[in-house]
């Protein structure tokens, strides 16, 4: 399980390498690596490596639990900075006091804990100490906080979102309210263990592999999918606008012939503009042919749709209605801690 969720995290960490390259906002990345590296710090085999770098103490742990807080906490901060929804208590949840208090918590705890030798099964080998209890319950209650409050904004921004841009927003809804059950369910069984409730934490227990995978697949999911929904819409824009640049230019020819513009007297800048910009030219330069009263020029109804459509892809206001339009023309983005 640990190592499926590595590799899952790893591949998202690429993903967003080269989604979001000259991303000014780098949170999202920054949560990915690091819960990437603390993913791979539980995974057995490193465990042990490094557990045994470290003489035996079981301090991998608290190295892989703490890096997992504050991957969750980056994680948490990139989401509330994609959207302007941040009241107070969504500042405080996945602010920096939260997280080191939290941090401060766990780091007293894992001190109290009398940890013996190296365990690849923290909790369960030593989950009846009040102070592992207190350990794994600090961070799972941090966990549940932040994963929590990203899902109200997650849930805010699939509201917001139309289209395709849905499904990421969507995922990460799913994924935040799976990761809170999950904390529920660990917070279950350290309390059933604590209590000496054995048989409570075995039934109990059954859900936390499906809820610890499922949360992953689906934050995974919703941040990869959100970079490369954008990056497949940019796409598509840059196709429509081509595909209208060409249908568009007779027309503008025309236009130039009766009413040279901008275009004339500075060809060098046309020819290193955006497509956007091309096309906006385009539309400028033809309207200022069709208005100008020193001039004979006038559009046949095909000419004036194309312009219409021009106009609606540059105002950003009739995408569905583009698409659908100019579709013919085109056819020619395991918790260590746990009991």
């Amino acid at each position: 399980m640990q190592t499926f969720v590595a590799v899952l995290m790893w591949l998202l960490v690429a993903s967003l390498l080269i989604l979001r390259r000259g991303r000014a906002e780098r949170s999202i990345t920054y949560a990915a690596i690091t819960i990437a590296v603390a993913m791979t710090i539980n995974v057995d085999t490193v465990y042990r490596f490094i557990d045994a770098l470290l003489h035996g103490s079981n301090v991998a742990t608290l190295i892989g639990d703490c890096a997992l807080m504050v991957g969750i906490f980056f994680l948490g901060r990139g989401i509330m900075k994609a959207g302007e929804y941040q009241p107070g208590p969504v500042r405080i949840a996945l602010g920096p006091t939260t997280l080191l208090v939290a941090l401060s918590g766990v780091g007293v705890a894992f001190l109290l804990i009398d940890r013996g030798a190296t365990t690849t099964n923290f909790m369960i080998d030593l989950g009846a100490q009040p102070a592992a209890a207190a350990y794994s319950m600090i961070q799972f209650t941090y966990y549940g906080i932040v994963v929590g409050t990203m899902a109200v904004l997650a849930s805010r921004q699939y509201r917001l979102s139309v289209g395709l841009q849905r499904l990421p927003a969507g995922c990460l809804v799913v994924g935040a309210i799976l990761g809170v059950a999950l904390c529920v369910v660990v917070l279950i069984m350290d309390i059933a263990h604590l209590s000496g409730r054995v048989d409570v934490m075995a039934n109990v227990s059954v859900a936390y592999g499906p809820l610890y995978i499922l949360t992953f697949l689906f934050l995974c999911v919703g941040l990869a999918g959100q970079p490369t929904v954008r990056y497949l819409s940019a796409r598509r824009r840059a196709a429509r606008t081509r595909t209208l640049i060409k249908e568009l230019l007779p027309a503008w020819r025309a236009a130039t012939i009766v009413r040279p513009g901008l275009s004339q007297t500075d060809a060098a800048s046309v020819q290193t503009d955006g497509l956007e910009t091309q096309l906006h030219r385009q539309v400028v330069e033809i309207r200022d042919a069709m208005i100008d009263p020193r001039v004979s020029f006038s559009l046949s109804a095909s000419a004036r749709l194309v312009l219409e459509r021009a106009e609606q892809h540059l105002l950003g206001t009739d995408e569905a209605r583009l698409h659908t339009s100019a579709a013919p023309a085109t056819r020619s983005n395991s918790q260590r801690g746990a009991a």
